[in-house]
Formats: structure tokens, C-alpha cells, sequence
């Protein structure tokens, strides 16, 4: 079995420090992945501090990773050693539910297994990207196309598949009028692909010091939203609102500023539960929505839209030695717009 240096929160709010897992040697369909770089998604600080529930420890964080196949097992037809390779938010899924036979993973019945801080169907914990390795079934590895720099094309695996797999679901095409609310990591990424795609895109934010970032990513507008007035002002604007807030805020208030039939789509995952007032959908036919990652087949489809469009995250790489003070910068919105380890810190 490789032994695989990594770093691990041992209990809930407790600092990450050095960790060994042991990878399971490859079976047939296995492929083993030297990890290069991975990103660090907020939903790695709500599970590392137990703030959903749940939570499994000692637990490797990351879910948005990058890196070299190094061995295949013997029935793996579609990678070879050498090639460049990515995991997201899952390592399996049951394969016989109408989502999973439909290629959307994602949403399996029985449950997809996490990359991290979930159990494999054998029972055994996974741990995740803060490590140097990782044995992943051939079926649920994407393949990161040349042209995207390694270290940006991390986040797509997490940040990149949320906000485009939405986009794409709901309908949004060229001319569509897109707000993008937040300006984070999902944020970021939601306004390049949207631009990407033809969209007209405006950018909602309480801090109007975003505005110059926001234009810069590809925005045609931007509007502070501490100003109540922009309420007001942008009232029934928009055929979309693509939702990347993760804090508490009024979902009523942003409804009131599509037009008839536009559609609100949820990526961000506040803790507390948001009101939601019937008035708000019923007078404009309005639809609100969810969505969750997306299955392997669309996130390749994602990967090799972004190496055409030349759309990548905006990263700051660091070394693993220095995620806790990440953590609590990300915490603090203090950063533009991902952090992404890179994991040769950890030889």
C-alpha cells in the first residue's frame, strides 16, 4: 500500500498538521495519481470544523485536484502513466440509479462516495487532495486538457463545475441578461464562464470594492448591493441570477429583481435556513433553483470548454504549511480568488 504523506485536521476546529495515509494499491480499473496541486475550497473549512454535521476524523481535506497518473491497473484502457488528470468531489457512485445511467453522478440515489470525509462502499474512510497521492477509479477522473496551467485548472474540479454545470442546465445562452451574486471563488468562476457563453453579465456585491475586479473578470455592469437603492434601481432586470453567497441574505430581495419567467439558481449553501416568501415566485412565474457539482461527463465537457475560451481560476498558491493561516484569510475574504496548494510543499 503507498504510504502517502498529508496533511489532516484530527478533530473538529482543530489546526491541520502533518499526516500519513496509507493509498490502497491499484485494482484493475484503479488509477494512482501523483497529486500536484489542489485547491481549497471553503466546504473543506465547514467539514474539517464539523460545521455541517457528521464529520469523519482525522480527516484530508480537497477535492479540487491535479496531478500525473503514475501506475494503471490492468483493465484501464483510458489513461496511461504520464498523463495529466483531475479528481473532484467524488471518487464513486453506486452505477445503476437513473442519475448515475444518466451520467449525473452527482445526484446519486444510494449516494456518491466523497473524495474526502465520506466512506467507500467497502466501509473505509476517503481522505482527500492535501496529500502528495490518490488511488482513484479510472471512471471518475477527468482529463485536463493542454493550455490550462495546472495550478489554475485546480479549482475548476469544484468551483469551475458548480457554477457551469447550472449555467448550462437552466439555459443561459448568448444575449441572456446573468447577475452573479458574490464575487468569491464560485463568483469568479460563475462570471467567466457566463461571459464565456455569450451572457451579459452583471456583478452583485456588498463591497463596491470589487467593482474594478469585477469588470476585469469579464462583468459588464456591477452594482454594490449595500446601497438599498440598487434594489430598486435594477428591479426586473434580469433573466438569471446565479446565487454564489454562502453567508445569510434576503433571497426575496434578489427574486424582486428578475423579469417574468426569469429563474434564481442556488450554488451557495448558507448555514441557517433562508424565508422564503410564496409572493416573491408566484405574481412573475418565477422559478428558483438548486445545483450541486456535476457528473464526470459535464465536467469534461467543462474542462475542455474552459481550455477553448482560455477561462481558468484565479488562484494564489501556497504551501501546505501555511493552510491554517489560508483558512482563516478565507474566512476574512482575503483572497483572489482560490488558494491552491501545491503538494510538493509536503516532500
Amino acid at each position: 500500500m503507498p504510504t502517502t504523506p498529508a496533511y489532516a485536521a484530527p478533530t473538529a476546529k482543530a489546526a491541520l498538521g502533518p499526516f500519513t495515509v496509507e493509498r490502497r494499491e491499484p485494482r484493475p480499473q484503479d488509477v494512482l495519481i501523483d497529486i500536484q496541486y489542489c485547491g481549497v475550497c471553503h466546504s473543506d473549512i465547514h467539514q474539517a470544523r464539523d460545521e455541517w454535521g457528521g464529520a469523519l476524523f482525522p480527516m484530508v481535506p480537497g477535492h479540487e485536484i491535479v496531478g500525473k497518473v503514475s501506475q494503471v491497473g490492468s483493465a484501464v484502457t483510458t489513461f496511461k502513466v504520464g498523463d495529466t488528470v483531475g479528481v473532484g468531489c467524488f471518487v464513486d457512485s453506486c452505477r445503476e440509479c437513473p442519475q448515475c445511467l444518466n451520467g449525473d453522478e452527482q445526484y446519486c440515489d444510494r449516494g456518491s462516495v466523497n473524495t474526502y470525509n465520506g466512506r467507500d462502499y467497502d466501509g473505509q474512510p476517503t481522505y482527500g487532495g492535501y496529500s502528495t497521492r490518490i488511488t482513484v477509479d479510472a471512471k471518475y477522473v477527468v482529463r485536463i486538457p493542454e493550455g490550462i496551467p495546472l495550478d489554475r485548472a485546480a479549482p475548476l474540479l469544484c468551483a469551475g463545475i458548480t457554477t457551469y454545470s447550472p449555467l448550462r442546465y437552466y439555459g443561459v445562452k448568448p444575449g441572456s441578461k446573468l447577475a452573479v451574486v458574490g464575487l468569491g471563488g464560485l463568483g469568479h468562476m460563475g462570471v467567466k464562464l457566463a461571459k464565456a457563453m455569450g451572457a451579459e453579465v452583471t456583478v452583485l456585491s456588498t463591497s463596491p470594492s470589487k467593482r474594478d475586479d469585477a469588470l476585469a473578470l469579464g462583468a459588464a455592469h456591477f452594482e454594490a448591493t449595500s446601497d438599498k437603492a440598487t434594489f430598486k434601481k435594477l428591479r426586473r432586470s434580469f433573466d438569471f441570477i446565479l446565487d454564489t453567497v454562502s453567508a445569510q441574505h434576503d433571497y426575496n430581495a434578489y427574486l424582486s429583481l428578475l423579469k417574468t419567467d426569469g429563474t434564481m439558481i442556488i450554488v451557495g449553501a448558507p448555514e441557517a435556513p433562508t424565508p422564503l416568501a410564496a409572493f416573491s415566485l408566484i405574481p412573475r412565474r418565477l422559478k428558483l433553483g438548486g445545483s450541486m457539482i456535476g457528473g464526470i461527463r459535464e465536467t469534461q465537457e467543462m474542462l475542455d470548454f474552459c481550455a477553448q475560451h482560455q477561462v481558468a481560476a484565479d488562484v494564489e498558491v501556497i504551501p501546505i504549511q501555511k493552510i491554517n493561516d489560508a483558512y482563516e484569510r478565507m474566512l476574512k475574504n482575503d483572497v483572489r480568488y482560490r488558494f491552491v496548494i501545491d503538494t510538493a510543499s509536503l516532500k
